[in-house]
């Protein structure tokens, strides 16, 4: 890995560990590494943000290492944690904010039921644009795509 993958790395999984350290209770919903079932390589990582909060909103985020990209790893990443959140009886919507120049990620989330709801930004990030999903719609469409025998639960 490179120094920038490996500095992410470092970053992201430090900070939640913070985040464990200040709330045990988040542990089932952080961040975790995604593994290849191919090769067993770390591809990146996956997670919510926390726990839903009191309106039931979870946020996801997911990273793909750059050698893994283009692979269908993101894909199959936000499509496990569309399935967890909609499997909680206390998630009500899931929110995924993406940067307005990350056009594989924007491309990513197309045809998983998300709609733009606004953006936010700052300084040492950008502009993010927010997209929602309801719960209830992810849970519609698996049982749609299970009725049709389509194969694929959540999305493209």
């Amino acid at each position: 890995m490179t120094n920038v993958v490996c500095d992410r790395a470092r970053w992201i999984f430090g900070y939640r560990a913070d985040q464990l350290a200040k709330d045990p209770s988040a542990a089932p919903w952080i961040t975790r590494a995604a593994v290849s079932e191919l090769d067993g390589a770390v591809v990146g990582d996956a997670g919510f943000h926390g726990p839903p909060d009191e309106a039931g909103l979870v946020e996801v985020g997911y990273t793909v290492v750059p050698g893994y990209r283009r692979q269908g790893y993101a894909r199959a990443m936000l499509r496990a944690l569309l399935v967890r959140a909609a499997a909680e009886p206390g998630v009500m919507t899931v929110r995924a904010r993406i940067g307005s120049d990350n056009t594989a990620s924007l491309a990513t989330i197309a045809g998983f039921g998300f709609t733009r709801v606004g953006e936010h930004g700052n300084e040492r990030d950008g502009l993010a644009i927010v997209f929602e999903v309801p719960a209830d719609a992810i849970q519609a469409k698996r049982r749609t795509a299970s009725a049709d025998m389509a194969g694929d639960p959540v999305g493209p």
